[in-house]
This record gives C-alpha cells, structure tokens and sequence, in this order.
C-alpha cells in the first residue's frame, strides 16, 4: 500500500511540481488547498481544476476568517500588488503573517487524521529573504514540533528548500508538466499582468529554461 502524503496545493508553479513529484515518487496524495482571503483566489479555482481533472483526493479549506487578526498584506488587504522585480524590498508587503505557520498546523492535524506520516510544501530558496516561513531554520523548527504535536509524529517535507524558481521549473519540465494548469499573478484577474513580482519571477524562470509560459498576460 502506498504511503499517504498530504500536500499544500496552492495552485502555483512550485506547489504544483511538488505535488506532481509526489505523486511520481508513489505516495497517495491528498492535496489540501486554503483559502485564506487571498485577493488572488483565482489559483484555488485552478488547483481545484487540475484535481478534479486528475482524480485527485483534496479538499479546499476556507479560513478566510484569520484575516479579522492577520491583515495588513497586500494579498489579503486593500493594498495595491507591488509591480517590478522580486525581491525583499519590492515584495515586503505581500507577507501574510505566520501564514505557513497556520497552513501547515492544519495539515499537520489532516496529516494525523488520515494516518499520513508526512506533509509537503512547497517553499523553494528565492523566498528565503521575503518570507521567513520559507527558511530552512523554519522548517527545522516547525518538524521538531511536528514530531510532538501530536503521538503520532508528521514529517514536512520541503523538495525544493534551497532550489530556485529555475531550478523547480527545470524539474517540472523534466517530469513533462503543462504549466498551463497552474497559476502565479497576485493580481487575480482574467489574465496574468505580466508586471507584479510573482509574474516577474514566473517570466524568468521560463526565460531561463529557454521556454514560453504557456499562460496569456495582459
């Protein structure tokens, strides 16, 4: 029987390669994806898409009510999207609070109630200096309590911790992904604007890897 593995779904690029990597290496995946009031909801929509296409165990989790404590980002608040490039400065304001905290805290609970011994995400090494629930002193910290939370002890697990976005689309290119099925714009409109920090950084991880995204931008 294969191993269960929960997985943070967020709909984006990395949480999609880690979920399709997941699912190579064997394990039978539940995909868990939140709802925490993002302003781009449009990438629960996708996730949803993709694993109802694929015939994938998930559930979409709606805790949008953490924004009456969590507020103040511009992913959840009336703040505008941040344009330019990626980095600590320019992207300050997309921080959700404790949000990976949270998430993960919840999928560690889901972990113990299906009997799975591990949960996936999936921060990656270009968020290290604008999140810092995507450090790796933070996912050391977070399995020392994962291991006694609970009786039973969770595993999170991180493929790409230190791999840049380039990195993680090179993988998903080797594994054949359609990255069509996967959204990354902060700004959730029809199309991707092609101008915020996550569109940036997506148009450069396919500049690197000589490819096209394959999505439509403004």
């Amino acid at each position: 029987m294969s191993k269960k593995v929960v997985v943070i779904y967020s709909g984006g690029m990395d949480s999609f390669t880690v979920l399709n990597k997941a699912i190579r290496q064997g394990y039978d995946v539940y995909a868990l994806t939140f709802n925490y009031g993002q302003r781009h909801v449009k990438e629960v929509d996708v996730a949803s898409q993709f694993c109802q296409n694929n015939n994938i165990n998930h559930k979409i989790v709606d805790i949008s009510a953490i924004n009456q404590l969590i507020g103040g980002s511009s992913l959840t608040s009336d703040i505008d999207i941040p344009e330019g490039d990626y980095d600590p400065e320019n992207m300050s304001s997309t921080v959700v609070p404790n949000r990976n905290m949270i998430l993960l805290s919840l999928a560690i609970g889901y972990a113990v109630s299906i009997q799975a011994e591990q949960v996936m995400y999936g921060a990656h090494g270009g968020d290290h200096d604008i999140y810092p629930d995507c450090r790796p002193e933070f996912v050391r910290r977070m399995n020392d309590v994962a291991a006694i939370a609970n009786y039973e002890a969770v595993e999170i697990v991180t493929p790409y911790l230190t791999a840049s976005k380039e990195a993680i689309l090179s993988d998903g290119i080797n594994m054949g992904l359609d990255y069509q099925t996967t959204w990354t714009c902060y700004n959730g409109r029809e199309q991707a604007c092609g101008k915020c920090g996550a569109c940036k950084e997506r148009l450069g991880a396919f500049a690197a890897n000589g490819m096209t995204d394959p999505l439509s931008y403004e």
